[in-house]
């Protein structure tokens, strides 16, 4: 019986470690995508982070980045782990699953804050940005934000093209009787904005404000379901860990 009972608790403990390392290989690929779809959000469309009035967007990027890159690193020290049957590293292993688990969480926290008060942040600034900032001496990186927001969604104004007409550049000598900026323009030539005609520059419905708000709550839902993905992984991962730690503490006293 104790044959019995030793072989049993041989194949208890074999399995948990091939459940464990399988789900450490996609604990590992979780947090590449993690990272991947951080970076991806920071470089590729960093251009329009400058306009709006909260760095939350942001921020909430930049945790999952790290985020990520603390899970490839805690997987590459899982599977060491689990080959080694150390219940100390195990230990250790569990507690960098839970910490990433609360940073994601922060993540979820900020990017769902972040969710809800989206649409009335863009209506309170985006409008004055284009009005006030756009153009100016010292706001370089707003104007070229701008233009590259204007041209990628097809749109003109925050509202509607007429936005353009409140705007201090488009009242100043610098315009040359542009009525809306040349990024406006669906065929951007040098002094095209003087002509405001349906023909020549973008009249979406909801202007560059719906088209915006849009773009960013898609990309967060994107970092929300990567981020619970991760995490309802994290939960499966510290179970296992636990049971294996203990089926260790078994198996040797």
């Amino acid at each position: 019986m104790a044959h019995c009972k030793t072989e049993q608790e041989d194949w208890l403990l074999a399995h948990l470690k091939y459940l464990l390392f399988i789900f450490n290989f996609f604990f590992w690929v979780g947090g590449a995508a993690v990272t991947a779809v951080g970076i991806w959000t920071l470089v590729e469309k960093s251009g329009y982070l400058s306009i709006l009035a909260s760095s939350t967007f942001a921020a909430s990027a930049y945790i999952l980045i790290f985020a990520g890159a603390l899970v490839m690193t805690t997987g590459f020290l899982g599977f060491g782990a689990i080959l080694r049957e150390q219940k100390s590293c195990l230990s250790v292993y569990f507690c960098l699953l839970l910490a990433i688990f609360l940073v994601e969480l922060v993540a979820g926290v900020l990017a769902h804050v972040y969710y809800q008060r989206l649409s009335e942040e863009l209506k309170q600034h985006l409008n004055s940005t284009l009005t006030e900032r756009y153009g100016q001496p010292r706001a370089a990186e707003i104007t070229a934000s701008v233009d590259r927001l204007q041209q990628d969604f097809r749109c003109c104004g925050s509202n509607s093209s007429a936005d353009w007409q409140h705007s201090t550049y488009i009242l100043s000598q610098e315009a040359q009787g542009r009525r809306v900026p040349d990024s406006c323009c669906k065929t951007v030539v040098a002094h095209c904005g003087q002509r405001a005609h349906p023909s020549n520059i973008y009249k979406v419905e909801g202007g560059c404000m719906a088209k915006l708000e849009q773009f960013l709550a898609d990309h967060l839902l994107l970092m929300g379901a990567v981020g619970i993905g991760v995490a309802c992984l994290q939960i499966c991962g510290m179970v296992l860990t636990c049971c294996l730690h203990r089926r260790l503490q078994q198996h040797f006293y």
